[in-house]
């Protein structure tokens, strides 16, 4: 029997006997997490159910991270039933093959390097499978709980947590690998799409593998944009163009701006050249709407009174930043709510930052950037699909908060 029927098998029991009322047996159509935002460190997490006793442990999410890791001593109970994978099998061959962090070698335990992709700190830790609770959508109810039973994780030492969020025991990735959690849920349950989708916000939002109960609502405003796939260096957009206030930037000579898409770092990051001719031109656009420079508040370089300034639902009037796609009909476009960033009542910045000389990409879009929009990634045909801003139509993230405690 193959380990994807058994997964496919055990769930099913688990809903046939949940469903018992209504003698009915329940497919579900999405596996739904729970984030919120640790307003400290800007982080987001998740909390995520493991173990024989079902322990919560919460982990900060990684968009592109290969594997889920954490420090099992302090986030597992002693009765806990995982197991350590041992070298030469098949989950551990699996493993290996789905990411390039380095490997150690131990005649006894699969090992592999669990990064802290903040602090960048990296250390070896034993591959281990466990039963994973998570919360489940069936079409109309979200009160659903389902197991997989050989979830693979790697434990990490306590070392490793620095930098995380408080109460944080390790990272959650979600990245193109073969045992991230996007690809060992949809592997464990075949009737799954391989895709799923993000939905943050300054408080609560969602990750929702599979499918979404919201789909039929948004799917109107979706765009969509191939993926580029830079070898273990997460999702990538190429961006054509920027354009403040409807005009183009002059960034000629970089060409196609290699994008990439980070729930790591908070802010937006460009390349020191691609930011100076940003910053300029979104001061220039500032000045025609009237809007009054002050002095930076750190760790912003554009900062603004926002005294007067009109409130809109997407956020204050200020100028409309868009990124181009493959095309002019295909831009993501980024009002107030995305680019202001109020440090007190009477002051917002830009939220965009130099990201320095020497970069691997021209531009980062960070956490805030991402919040508010419904975003898409699909494993199955390589698509990135965005939203317009949720709040054009009176909707947040929150509202995509559809979990229960287990």
């Amino acid at each position: 029997m193959s380990r994807s029927f058994k997964f496919i098998f055990v769930f099913s029991i688990f809903f046939l006997i949940s469903s018992s009322v209504s003698q009915n047996p329940i497919l579900p159509k999405a596996a739904i997490l729970q984030v919120t935002k640790d307003l400290s460190t800007l982080q987001y997490v998740a909390k995520v159910s493991i173990g024989q006793n079902l322990d919560p442990v919460n982990l900060v999410i990684d968009l592109n991270g290969p594997f889920v890791w954490f420090d099992c001593g302090k986030s597992i109970s002693p009765i806990s039933s995982h197991k350590t994978i041992k070298s030469f099998s098949l989950e551990c061959s699996m493993a290996k093959s789905s990411t390039t962090t380095t490997t150690g070698y131990n005649s006894k335990t699969c090992t592999l390097q669990a990064e802290n992709t903040i602090s960048r700190m990296s250390t070896f830790g034993e591959l281990n499978e466990d039963k994973v609770a998570l919360n489940f959508w069936d079409g109309k109810d979200s009160d659903l709980f389902g197991n997989i039973d050989q979830f693979l994780f790697s434990c990490a030492p306590n070392l490793l947590l620095k930098g995380l969020a408080f109460g944080a025991k390790g990272m959650l990735g979600l990245g193109d690998s073969r045992i991230s959690l996007p690809s060992q849920i949809s592997n464990a349950f075949g009737f799954f799409q391989r895709k799923f989708s993000l939905c943050l916000s300054s408080s609560k939002g969602a990750i929702l593998i599979g499918g979404s109960p919201h789909e039929s609502e948004i799917s109107s405003s979706m765009m969509y944009t191939p993926l580029i796939f830079k070898k273990n260096e997460g999702y990538h957009l190429n961006v054509n163009s920027i354009k403040i206030s409807g005009k183009k930037l002059s960034l000629h000579e970089k060409g196609i701006l290699g994008t990439k898409l980070s729930t790591i770092i908070p802010y937006t990051t460009m390349e020191s050249k691609i930011y100076r001719t940003f910053v300029e031109a979104y001061v220039k656009a500032s000045n025609s709407m009237n809007l009054t420079l002050v002095p930076p508040v750190a760790p912003f370089e554009v900062c603004f009174s926002s005294k007067g300034v009109e409130k809109k639902r997407v956020g204050p009037n200020v100028p409309i930043v868009d990124l181009t796609l493959q095309s002019d009909m295909v831009k993501w476009r980024i009002y107030g709510r995305n680019s202001m960033v109020f440090v007190s009542d009477e002051v917002m910045c830009l939220g965009f930052l130099d990201g320095g000389l020497s970069t691997k990409d021209s531009i980062v879009i960070g956490g805030y950037q991402l919040e508010d929009y419904y975003l898409e990634i699909n494993l199955g045909n390589s698509m990135f699909g965005f939203s317009s801003s949720l709040l054009l139509g009176q909707k947040k993230c929150t509202d995509f908060d559809l979990s229960r405690e287990l």
